[in-house]
C-alpha cells in the first residue's frame, strides 16, 4: 500500500453559528475516540465556547489547543482559537455577533484548506441571515465557496445519503425567480457537473442521471408550461450527444412517489425544495450536503442551526458524522482517480500489448 493510501486526512471544521447546535454535534462526534483513527480534526472556533457546551452537555470530549494547522495532533480533536475572547453568545438565539463569529470561523477554515494546509472542509450550520456582511453577500456556503475558489469555478450542491443523491439546478433562489433563471446552458452545465462528480467523487463509472421537470406533469406538452420543451429536453438531448447517460424529464411527484429514483445514481432537480423535500423525508438524520465542482472537498450535515433545541443535548450527531465520513471517502476517491489518470502512456502500452496478442 502506498504512503498516499496510508495518509490520514486532516479535516478543517467550522463552528457554524455558536448559538446553534454546531458545537454540540462536533463534541458528540469526537467523544467517540475511534473517529480520530479515521482523520485528524481541526476546529476553527473558540475554546471558551467549546468548554461552555462541553460542560453544559456533560460531554467528555478531549481536545488539544493549537495555533496553526501544522501543529495538529493525531488522535484528538484540535482547536484553533480564532474568535475574540470577549465574544458573548446565547444558545438558541440568532445575533449579529454570532453571525460575525460564524464568518470568522468559515473564512479561517476555508483558507486553510484552499492553501493546502488541511485536506478537507466540513462546515457546521450557519444562519444565512445573521452572517451577512460587507464581505459575505452570499445566500449560503455553496455560493461563498464557489466565489472563493475563483477561476470561474462552477459549483453544484449535491445532497447524498445511502438511499439517494439529489442535486438542484438552482439553489438558494426565490421560487418566483426560478423559471427565468433556467436555460439550456445552465441545465446542461449542471448535468455535466453531476456526471463528473458521480464518476470522480463517488466512484460510479457509468452514472445514470434522472432529470426532473419544472412544471406539473412534465408540462403536459406545453399545456402547463413550456420550460420542458424549450429548455430541459433540449439540454438532455445535448447531454446524450456527449455520451452522458441522462433520462427524463420526469414529473417529480410520480418519480418519487413510485420509488423510481432507486434506478438512478443521481437525480437533478430544477429548484431547491423540489429535490430537498423528498431527500430530507428519506434522509434527514444521516443526509450530507456536498459541494461538487470545487478544487477541494467540502461537506456539511444536512440540517440547520436548530435553535429550538440548542444546548439541550437533544441534537443528533449522525449527519455531522456522516459528513465527515463522506468528506474522507470523497478525498480518497479523488486521490484514486488522480492516480488512475496520472500515467496514460502506461495504460496505452498495456492496450497496445493486448491488441498485439
Amino acid at each position: 500500500m502506498s504512503n498516499e493510501q496510508h495518509h490520514i486526512p486532516t479535516v478543517a471544521l467550522t463552528q457554524g453559528d455558536p448559538g446553534g447546535i454546531g458545537y454540540e454535534v462536533i463534541l458528540k462526534v469526537f467523544e467517540d475516540e475511534r473517529m480520530c483513527e479515521l482523520c485528524t480534526p481541526v476546529l476553527f472556533g473558540s475554546t471558551k465556547i467549546l468548554s461552555f457546551y462541553r460542560k453544559m452537555l456533560g460531554l467528555n470530549t478531549q481536545y488539544h489547543v493549537i495555533e496553526t494547522p501544522d501543529e495538529a495532533k493525531p488522535g484528538v480533536l484540535n482547536i484553533i482559537n480564532c474568535i475574540p475572547e470577549d465574544f458573548t453568545f446565547d444558545p438558541g438565539k440568532s445575533t449579529a455577533e454570532a453571525g460575525r463569529a460564524a464568518l470568522t470561523s468559515l473564512e479561517a477554515a476555508a483558507a486553510a484548506v484552499k492553501d493546502g494546509l488541511l485536506d478537507v472542509l466540513v462546515t457546521a450550520p450557519i444562519n444565512k441571515k445573521n452572517i451577512q456582511s460587507d464581505t459575505f453577500v452570499f445566500p449560503g456556503h455553496t455560493e461563498y465557496l464557489e466565489s472563493l475558489a475563483g477561476n470561474d469555478t462552477k459549483a453544484l450542491m449535491v445532497l447524498t445519503s445511502e438511499n439517494i443523491r439529489v442535486a438542484p439546478v438552482t439553489t438558494h433562489l426565490p421560487l418566483a425567480d426560478v423559471p427565468a433563471t433556467l436555460s439550456q446552458e445552465l441545465v446542461l452545465e449542471k448535468i455535466r457537473l453531476f456526471n463528473h462528480t458521480l464518476h470522480r467523487d463517488f466512484g460510479v463509472h457509468h452514472p445514470r442521471i434522472a432529470v426532473l421537470s419544472l412544471n406539473p406533469h412534465a408540462g403536459e406538452e406545453g399545456l402547463l408550461g413550456n420550460e420542458e420543451n424549450d429548455i430541459i429536453i433540449p439540454a438532455i438531448e445535448r447531454a446524450k450527444e456527449e455520451k452522458i447517460m441522462v433520462f427524463g424529464p420526469y414529473a417529480a411527484d410520480g418519480f418519487f412517489g413510485s420509488g423510481r429514483f432507486v434506478k438512478f445514481d443521481g437525480v437533478l432537480a430544477m429548484y431547491h425544495d423540489q429535490g430537498l423535500v423528498p431527500f430530507k423525508v428519506m434522509s434527514m438524520d444521516n443526509g450530507v450536503n456536498f459541494t461538487a465542482g470545487l478544487p477541494w472537498v467540502r461537506t456539511s450535515p444536512d440540517h440547520g442551526t436548530a435553535y429550538d433545541i440548542a444546548g439541550r443535548g437533544e441534537a443528533s450527531p449522525e449527519s455531522m458524522r456522516e459528513a465527515i465520513y463522506q468528506a474522507i471517502d470523497i478525498f480518497r476517491n479523488r486521490k484514486q482517480d488522480e492516480a488512475a489518470h496520472s500515467n496514460p502512456l502506461q495504460r496505452q502500452e498495456i492496450t497496445d500489448r493486448r491488441s498485439a496478442e
